[in-house]
């Protein structure tokens, strides 16, 4: 497993979910059409600080009542999962339920709790609520709607692989959120990410001041775009 290091958190934390996912094409080691969740589920926070660290995943469902076992308040052994996961934590959770949101998972309290735990973001495709109370918090909070209610939220499992706005993540990948959506950093990259962001965003700045410049020309653009191929 790659180490997430403060320094390096605090470098991948400068950047932006669009630096990162652009960085890591510069590596070629993935497809461009995978590593990150599609616009099913969006950041309910815009002036929060970007958030990275390791997956600890669980599944829910919302709509009925468990069959056997405990409700989620019940179920301190998630708890005690999410602190196997090395720090910082980024909780991962995929509501399976066939119509995923009915009911919130985490809310204010549970946000204080996952807080408490080391968390620094919770993504979902499912349901949030108590937006107005985590909102000062400064937690970012990323899902698919928001519910007035928990409805029957019951933990189906925990430390299994999920897929949330379509991105397969298991427990441990190193996952980056922000107010456009989120990713997997690979762990083979993920130190070489901000030196490769820097670079690129030196060479974008160049072409703006080309274009906001009187010397503007196609050809001259043209030149400049080839030297970051």
């Amino acid at each position: 497993m790659a180490q997430l290091t403060s320094e390096l958190v605090e470098s991948l934390r400068r950047l932006d979910a669009c630096t990162v996912s652009n960085a890591i094409e510069r590596f070629e080691c993935r497809l461009r059409n995978e590593g990150f969740g599609d616009g099913s589920v969006r950041a309910l926070f815009d002036d929060v600080r970007p958030a990275v660290g390791y997956a600890a995943t669980a599944r829910i469902r919302c709509s009925s009542p468990p069959p056997v076992g405990p409700r989620y308040r019940d179920r301190t052994d998630w708890w005690s999962y999410i602190l196997t996961i090395p720090p910082p934590r980024l909780v991962v959770v995929e509501d399976v339920d066939e119509r995923p949101g009915r009911g919130a998972f985490v809310g204010y309290v549970h946000t204080q709790i996952l807080r408490a735990l080391g968390c620094v973001a919770y993504v979902t495709n499912g349901s949030v609520r108590d937006l107005d109370a985590v909102a000062p918090m400064g937690f970012p909070l990323l899902a698919g709607s928001v519910s007035v209610s928990h409805a029957f939220v019951h933990i189906v499992d925990f430390d299994q692989p999920v897929t949330v706005a379509g991105l397969p993540v298991k427990a441990g990948d190193i996952v980056y959120a922000d107010r456009h959506g989120f990713l997997t950093i690979p762990p083979d990259v993920v130190d070489q990410i901000p030196g490769a962001a820097q670079r690129m965003l030196e060479h974008e700045k160049r072409i703006v001041a080309l274009c906001q410049s009187s010397g503007f020309s196609l050809d001259s653009l043209r030149a400049l775009v080839r030297q970051s191929e």
